[in-house]
């Protein structure tokens, strides 16, 4: 694959005559070496060499090689933390959080076949699965940020952030990598809405956001009953205490 399909791939037009912009020349000439020597086997030298320019301008954009593999997540985290802290008070947190992991799967899909290539090649090489996992701590360390500031006062508010900061981005995490196997194909928002929906769920919807999360809602019934107690005697329990109500 030539360095223009690469770009190309990347949902780039190429037009005849004109030179991608420097960061997508890198990335597509990285992209097209990985494809064809391997990871491992490919330098940052052979990269400029192939891209046409010299490793100052490589190392202008990317600090590292692993970092031209993911080439967009700087941005996207940037994106991620902007929207969180424009959040208004009467944003419910945990609707917050999930909709700042969406930013995230907008990246991917923006270039399905891009993504693709590169959960492959991230499968493949260890160091790579590794900065993989430290991008991914960046992101729940964002989310639980700003839900640590959400719950302050709250009981167990740090604990509670933490636990559903990990939710989202194991939920998230895990509707994305379902797309990505199925090669791209089929509708990415639909399976990470669906995975978030338990998050949503279980921690943020119908909790108003002086409720410590978890706490049952004002509609919430609940009644004790000894084992064995026939049914009449349940029901009529529950009719009483609904009748406090």
């Amino acid at each position: 694959m030539s360095s223009s399909s690469a770009a190309r791939g990347r949902g780039e037009k190429a037009r005849p005559g004109v030179r991608p912009p420097m960061r997508d020349a890198l990335v597509a000439a990285a992209f097209q070496l990985f494809l064809e020597r391997g990871y491992e086997q490919t330098t940052v030298d052979d990269i400029v060499a192939l891209a046409g320019v010299g490793r100052r301008s490589f190392f202008r954009y990317f600090p590292s090689k692993e970092d031209v593999v993911f080439p967009d997540h700087e941005r996207c985290l940037a994106d991620m933390t902007t929207y969180l802290a424009a959040s208004a008070d009467e944003d419910e947190p945990v609707r917050r959080v999930c909709d700042a992991a969406r930013l995230v799967l907008r990246m991917y899909a923006e270039n399905p076949t891009f993504s693709v290539q590169r959960y492959r090649l991230t499968k493949k090489v260890p160091g790579l699965r590794a900065y993989e996992l430290s991008v991914v701590w960046r992101y729940e360390r964002a989310l639980a940020e700003y839900l640590r500031v959400r719950f302050a006062g709250r009981p167990d508010g740090t604990l509670q952030a933490d636990v559903i900061a990990a939710a989202v981005v194991a939920a998230h995490n895990n509707a994305l990598r379902s797309w990505l196997r199925s090669d791209g194909q089929g509708d990415a928002s639909a399976t990470v809405d669906h995975a978030l929906g338990y998050v949503q769920s279980a921690f943020g919807v119908g909790v108003p956001a002086g409720r410590p999360v978890g706490e049952q809602p004002e509609d919430v019934v609940v009644v004790v009953s000894r084992r064995g107690a026939p049914l009449w005697r349940v029901v009529r329990e529950i009719e009483t205490a609904l009748d406090r109500d």
